[in-house]
């Protein structure tokens, strides 16, 4: 579920939008057999989109979108993929361009020199159908693994903007005019969403990572602009104690369920936020993880929406059991395995006393059985026992206080890096 700073991050955005004047609308585990990806490219960064909420969406018309992304492997060469898959209409995209970016945090500067046109099927500009994403032609441009990105998007006609990641924990802006090939440019807003922007892969970077998960993969309540997601923080472990790199493609979705797509009681107020969440973790399972270039491993962090949501932003004839979650992961595993991935399931994080209304005693006794079957039931090819590594030792039903954000529920960075330090290497070797 969305945390209150990530729905006050989406309301300023509107309002920032309004006052720019733009128009409103762990066991080892066993090998598994190849994926059939081609072995030259490598999911270095991902972000997994959703629709948007019922109203009038966001329209760019003869604007420019500058968007920072944090690679995990670096490669010689890269490759975006552009999406219009929950557009009703056909996308334009005038031009895009990829350059390093220069700096940290806020930053949306580009190193001199590296500034690349990107082409997609030999053409610079291109339209993509509804409900399609296009993967670019290769760019030669050489990225270092850790190394970020600039993205710039121009959108020369009026462009509704159907298609997003709603929580970047990344500062992208928005600019007039085609300005993909600047330098430097001049934000009329600040977004906190990545706009018809889902991939990137780099060539020759090892294999990939995935990791399926909600809000607490996708990195709420961390610090802006720092990378501090546990994805990110794995990714940079996992540089430092290899000798080579791997990548890390994080397709977390802050609200996010196993079991069920986003179902918010009609003239409630999640209506407002709740197309947000994305399609459960079933549904999504091919485009979001499958598809990902070089994909190999597979890290599951979910349950907890589907536990905690019945009775506040889904009806209660959707309050899931132990067993039905049991059922869904196993789903995941199947699929997974059929898809050539090693699977490794992680545990669901404490959140007695949490502030959401997601802790009772009827979800605890579910949220254990569940964890209980992640450790012991050997059908995870290895574990990431988040849980054990983020409880507080005075009480194991609640988060530490050391690594809680406020909530009871999401980690604070502190916490992210300890979730990552949860996850066993050897599972990668």
């Amino acid at each position: 579920m969305p945390t209150r700073r990530e729905l006050l991050a989406l309301t300023s955005g509107a309002a920032v939008t309004a006052a720019a004047g733009l128009p409103a609308s762990a066991q080892a585990a066993a090998p598994h057999e190849s994926n059939g990806h081609e072995n030259d490219w490598t999911a270095t960064w991902a972000a997994a989109p959703t629709t948007i909420p019922p109203g009038s969406p966001t329209v760019l018309a003869n604007q420019t979108v500058r968007q920072i992304v944090h690679c995990s492997a670096g490669g010689d060469e890269i490759r975006i993929r552009v999406t219009n898959e929950f557009g009703n209409g056909p996308l334009r995209i005038g031009a895009v361009r990829v350059a390093l970016r220069a700096g940290e945090g806020a930053s949306t500067r580009t190193v001199p020199g590296t500034d690349r046109r990107v082409t997609f099927s030999n053409r610079a500009g291109l339209t993509i159908p509804a409900g399609s994403p296009l993967v670019s032609d290769p760019v030669r441009l050489r990225v270092a693994p850790g190394a970020d990105l600039a993205i710039s998007l121009y959108l020369p006609a009026r462009t509704p903007v159907t298609t997003l990641a709603a929580f970047a924990f990344q500062d992208n802006v928005i600019a007039d005019g085609d300005v993909t090939a600047a330098r430097s440019v001049t934000p009329v807003a600040t977004i906190g969403q990545y706009l018809f922007l889902s991939g990137v892969a780099v060539s020759d970077g090892g294999p990939a990572i995935v990791t399926l998960g909600d809000s607490i993969t996708n990195g709420a309540n961390t610090q802006n602009n720092s990378n501090h997601r546990w994805p990110d923080l794995l990714a940079a472990r996992l540089r430092e104690a290899h000798g080579r790199t791997l990548g890390v493609a994080n397709v977390g979705i802050s609200g996010n369920r196993l079991l069920h797509d986003p179902n918010p009681a009609p003239g409630s107020d999640a209506e407002t936020f709740a197309a947000y969440f994305g399609h459960s973790a079933l549904r999504r399972f091919d485009r979001d993880v499958v598809a990902q270039p070089g994909a190999r491993f597979l890290i599951v962090l979910l349950g907890v929406n589907d536990l905690g949501h019945p009775g506040t932003v889904a009806p209660e004839s959707e309050v899931v059991t132990a067993d039905d979650l049991i059922a869904g992961h196993r789903q995941l595993i199947a699929r997974a395995h059929a898809a050539g991935l090693v699977a490794v399931g992680g545990t669901i994080l404490p959140f007695k006393g949490d502030t959401l209304g997601f802790y009772t005693e009827a979800n605890e006794r579910k949220r254990d059985v569940l964890n209980r079957w992640i450790r012991a039931g050997g059908e995870y090819d290895g574990v990431a026992d988040f849980d054990r590594a983020m409880r507080d030792p005075a009480d194991p039903l609640r988060l530490n206080p050391a690594y809680d954000s406020g909530d009871g529920l999401h980690p604070n960075d502190a916490g992210m890096a300890v979730m990552a330090d949860a996850v066993p290497l050897r599972m990668f070797a």
